[in-house]
């Protein structure tokens, strides 16, 4: 196994968390799929949280680092992940490849077509307990029991906008996955975009097009995107 890793593991308990159990086995499990070769494991994230809960801080630092070490989301097991529409939906929108050392055969292309029919078939419980509820609405409309009022509105401008902005707010992300480390050589005395790209290829932080050396351009454009350069009009979107 070649390329660098960010290792996510999940405990349902305090308990676990505290003791190690489950962590280690699947910490186990990780290092069993990397094989011990050049593999490169950039960064580790465990979560102590029950997968009925889409609240993960632990899985956004991890998908953050994924990101901007450009390395893949390496988990223990699938169900280790779960079955929620929306969790599943952020994984997918989160731009990391991501990888199941359960299933050593699934990745890349093949691991986004799995993590959608899981989505899909998640879509598809949900919709089963939607057609559920209607039914039951139906019927209690149907006995005389008034439901509600009408909630009226539309989305039409709301969603023209969402349009425009989506690829500025793609832009951003990475610059605001960034934004710690840069504050960090800030703190240090790393104050010019010349240095500042210097430090991020010396540290190997890959650009957003996967390039190991940085320019003082792209760190004045991350500037602007973060507010915390002299606002000068700008029209590049890509770092």
């Amino acid at each position: 196994m070649k390329g660098k890793f960010v290792a996510y593991y999940r405990v349902s308990t305090r308990k676990q968390g505290a003791s190690g159990l489950g962590i280690e086995a699947q910490r186990a499990a990780v290092a069993s799929y990397l094989g011990g070769g050049p593999a490169t494991v950039v960064a580790e994230f465990t979560e102590v949280e029950s997968g009925r809960r889409s609240n993960r801080p632990a899985l956004d630092a991890a998908l953050t680092a994924a990101r901007v070490h450009q390395a893949a989301l390496v988990v223990a097991k699938v169900d280790r992940l779960t079955r929620s529409v929306g969790f599943l939906a952020r994984l997918l929108e989160a731009g990391v490849d991501v990888r199941f050392a359960d299933l050593p055969m699934i990745e890349g292309p093949t691991g986004r077509f799995m993590l959608q029919q899981m989505a899909a078939v998640a879509e598809l419980e949900a919709g089963l307990i939607s057609s559920r509820t209607k039914a039951a609405l139906a019927a209690a409309k149907a006995r005389g029991q008034r439901l509600g009022g009408n909630r009226g509105g539309t989305l039409s401008g709301k969603a023209r906008a969402k349009g425009r902005e989506a690829q500025a707010m793609l832009a951003k992300r990475r610059a605001y996955d960034l934004a710690p480390l840069l504050a960090e050589l800030q703190a240090g005395g790393t104050q010019s975009p010349s240095a500042i790209a210097k430090a991020l290829t010396a540290r190997g932080i890959p650009t957003a097009r996967g390039y190991t050396t940085w320019s003082a351009p792209q760190i004045i454009r991350m500037r602007h995107r973060l507010g915390t350069a002299p606002k000068e009009p700008t029209n590049e979107i890509d770092l």
